[in-house]
C-alpha cells in the first residue's frame, strides 16, 4: 500500500514537526518496531491546542484534538523515516485526555486518533491495540497527548 498517496488523496495536512522539548528523542527504533514518544495536540500551523475536555472543549473537539496528534505522529514517522511507506502497522496508541474529574467519555477522544490510523493504513494495519484514559493535567494544557508504536516493514 502507498500510504504517501493515501494522506494526498485523504487531503491530510500534516503539522510542522516540532524539536523536543526535554531530554528524549521522538521516535526510537529497536528491531522492526517505531516507538513514538507523546506527541501532544496541535493545528496544522504547529499551535498547540489547550484546555480540558469536559469543560473548555466537549467530546467532539477533543475528538478533533486527538486526530491533530495523530497527524503530529505521522509528522514524525515521515520526517524520521523518509517516508510513510515503510510502516507496516499500527501496533498501539496510549492516549491520554487532560479532562475534568467527572468526563468519562475518554475512549471516544481517542478514537480521533484511531479512526485517523484506520483511515490512512487501512483497517487490517491501521486498528492495533490502545489505551486512553482521563488525567488531571499535560504539558502546555495541551487536551491530549498520545504516543505510538509502530511495526516497520521487514
Amino acid at each position: 500500500m502507498n500510504y504517501e498517496a493515501k494522506i494526498e488523496e485523504l487531503h491530510l495536512q500534516l503539522p510542522p514537526v516540532s524539536a523536543p522539548k526535554g531530554l528524549y528523542r521522538p521516535l526510537v527504533i529497536t528491531g522492526n518496531l517505531a516507538y513514538l514518544s507523546g506527541h501532544v495536540s496541535a493545528r496544522s500551523d504547529g499551535t498547540l491546542i489547550h484546555g480540558k475536555v469536559g469543560d473548555e472543549f466537549d467530546k467532539e473537539a477533543g475528538k478533533l484534538a486527538a486526530r491533530a496528534a495523530g497527524l503530529a505522529i505521522l509528522a514524525t514517522l515521515r520526517h524520521e523515516l523518509g517516508s510513510l511507506n515503510k510502516i507496516k502497522r499500527v501496533v498501539k496508541l496510549f492516549g491520554m485526555v487532560n479532562a475534568t474529574p467527572d468526563f468519562d467519555k475518554h475512549p471516544y477522544v481517542i478514537n480521533g486518533c484511531s479512526e485517523l490510523m484506520e483511515e490512512v493504513f487501512g483497517s487490517e494495519n491501521g486498528v492495533g491495540a490502545r489505551s486512553a484514559f482521563g488525567v488531571a493535567g499535560l504539558p502546555g494544557n495541551c487536551a491530549v497527548e498520545i504516543e505510538a508504536i509502530f511495526e516497520l516493514e521487514a
